[in-house]
């Protein structure tokens, strides 16, 4: 079992900038974070690897950052430059064994 706490949404005006975290209870090789905004679809956003390959999709590439410490378990995503569509429910993600996933984060960009 792996559990993993995020912690990091709220509101923002457009332009402005957050950060998310998500710490898991293990070490896991591929961690990531996943969005779903209200009607759609869950979509990927971003990827890391403990060894720090990173997928970003294109929606986001320029303006948001994934990280993570592995001392720590934790992964970070730094959204810059905020828009009305990023607002979401955003989900950490690992993948062990099986697809684990965080309880989710609000995030809302006002515009």
């Amino acid at each position: 079992q792996v559990q993993l706490v995020e912690s990091g949404g709220g509101l923002v005006q457009a332009g402005g900038s957050l950060r998310l975290s998500c710490a898991a209870s293990r070490s896991i090789f591929s961690m990531g974070w996943y969005r779903q905004a209200p009607g759609k679809q869950r979509e990927l956003v971003a990827r890391i690897t403990s060894v720090g390959s990173t997928y970003y999709a294109d929606s986001v590439k320029g303006r948001f950052t994934i990280s993570r410490d592995n001392a720590k378990n934790t992964v970070y995503l730094q959204m810059n430059s905020l828009k009305p569509e990023d607002t979401a429910v955003y989900y950490c993600n690992a993948d062990y064994l099986k697809a684990y996933w965080g309880q989710g984060t609000q995030v809302t960009v006002s515009s």
